[in-house]
């Protein structure tokens, strides 16, 4: 990175017909007496949550080996590019998620709350759910009070906060992550447009006409800032010209694919209540929302993103992999092999849409490295076999930023997932000793190769 005499203010903006568009960081947002103690080139340190409910097919996660010499099993073979960046945990075990004497039958109500939140949830059907402060929020209170957004929730899936959709559980459980407070859920916004104009521009107004008639007389946020972009353009250097450039387009690709999936979606908007800006397919769909989260990471919009990319209870087919059967049927395999073999399948296409993330924020520049360098990710489920609803040998893979040590397989003997989340705060530079029902944190060693 060039260190320049003057500098931008990390907070420059460009403003027009309502839009404010944050700017990534650049060479000349970084003045010449900056402290380097203080690290201003390295770019702040981020954290991204996704979650996947229904666990993974017995037997086929789980690498043999320990250590550098793993070998990659079927569901973990689209990160073979990343493994050198990649921890793979096993031996994680959720017991929070357990079901306890007098508790409802229902196996996915308690799941979700207990990944993020490391407690149990309160069997209710009424208002007065329960749990605790998920991990996300406890980051958000530190790495994100400097941003436009403390933090951003994410699904795939529709929500809906009102009913039972557990045997004896809210539906509050099980269609959000978030957690401000034990009783205080946060929403998962599954609509891109919305999202989208949360970053970068507010239609003021959740009137449909209203916000066609916006839609017709600015048809891409850039439109409004192009001025103002072409003249901040020409007073940067190369280097900064180049990285502007890419973060513009990538937003203009997003906004794109926003508008081609409204079109095709115009026909059906009448007859659902679903906003018409989601993809036909999860791989577009799962794609943008994942674009949204690199983008709000690379103009510094936020740096806690919660992504649901699947939630529990989840019903959705994948035609594009030749599974016409429910997610939620499918993981009963009943230990059937050929069941056991499309969910592996499955859980294969999922981690494909963390390795285009990973791509993503591994080929986005921030400071002097990559978003990939000052981003934590966790990745995993509260299932271990979903057949069971057993929270034991969860699915996790974490990406460590450049201060977590990767290319291994790391074998714990039922280590708690609480402890885990103590450990990867820490590393965040969040001063947490307990996250939930945590008994303190996981070696560092290990997760570290110190």
């Amino acid at each position: 990175m060039i260190i320049t005499k003057t500098a931008l203010s990390r907070r420059t903006v460009l403003r027009g017909l309502g839009t404010t568009l944050a700017l990534p960081l650049l060479d000349g947002m970084v003045p010449a007496l900056a402290a380097l103690a203080k690290t201003a080139a390295a770019g702040p340190r981020r954290f991204s949550v996704i979650y996947v409910a229904h666990g993974t097919a017995p037997g086929y996660w789980v690498p043999k080996n320990e250590g550098p010499a793993y070998e990659l099993t079927t569901p973990l073979e689209p990160l073979a590019k990343f493994r050198d960046r990649m921890l793979v945990l096993s031996g994680i075990d959720n017991d929070v998620a357990l079901q306890r004497p007098g508790d409802p039958r229902g196996g996915h109500g308690r799941m979700a709350p207990a990944f993020m939140c490391g407690v149990h949830a309160k069997p209710t059907q009424g208002a007065d759910f329960r749990v605790g402060i998920s991990i996300d929020q406890i980051a958000a209170g530190h790495v994100g009070k400097d941003t436009q957004l403390p933090s951003l929730q994410l699904s795939l899936e529709p929500v809906d906060f009102s009913g039972s959709c557990d045997s004896g559980y809210s539906c509050v459980y099980t269609n959000t992550l978030s957690w401000r407070g034990p009783t205080m859920p946060l929403p998962m916004e599954d609509n891109p447009r919305a999202a989208f104009e949360r970053l970068f521009g507010d239609a003021g107004s959740s009137d449909p006409a209203v916000r066609l008639q916006r839609l017709r007389e600015r048809r891409s946020i850039l439109d409004s800032v192009l001025a103002k972009a072409n003249a901040l353009n020409r007073s940067v250097g190369p280097s900064d010209q180049r990285r502007f450039e890419e973060y513009l387009q990538s937003i203009r690709d997003v906004e794109r694919r926003i508008q081609t999936a409204e079109s095709q979606s115009d026909r059906a908007l009448p007859l659902v209540t679903q906003p018409g800006s989601i993809p036909e397919t999860f791989p577009e769909y799962a794609k943008l929302m994942l674009d949204l989260q690199a983008l709000a990471y690379q103009a510094d919009l936020t740096r806690v993103c919660t992504f649901m990319m699947a939630k529990e209870l989840s019903g959705r087919s994948y035609p594009e992999i030749g599974m016409s059967e429910g997610h939620h049927a499918l993981l009963h395999h009943g230990d059937n092999p050929d069941k056991k073999a499309l969910l592996a399948r499955l859980n294969a296409h999922h981690t494909s849409m963390l390795a285009y993330f990973v791509d993503k924020l591994q080929s986005t520049s921030d400071g002097d490295g990559s978003l990939l360098d000052h981003t934590v990710i966790l990745y995993g489920s509260c299932h271990g076999d979903p057949n069971k609803h057993d929270p034991h040998e969860l699915p996790i893979v974490v990406f460590g930023a450049d201060q977590i040590k990767g290319g291994r397989h790391i074998r714990y003997s039922h280590a708690q997932l609480p402890n885990l989340h103590v450990t990867l705060l820490n590393k965040l530079g969040v001063p947490v000793e307990r996250v939930g029902d945590s008994t303190g944190s996981l070696a560092l060693e290990p997760l570290t190769g110190v």
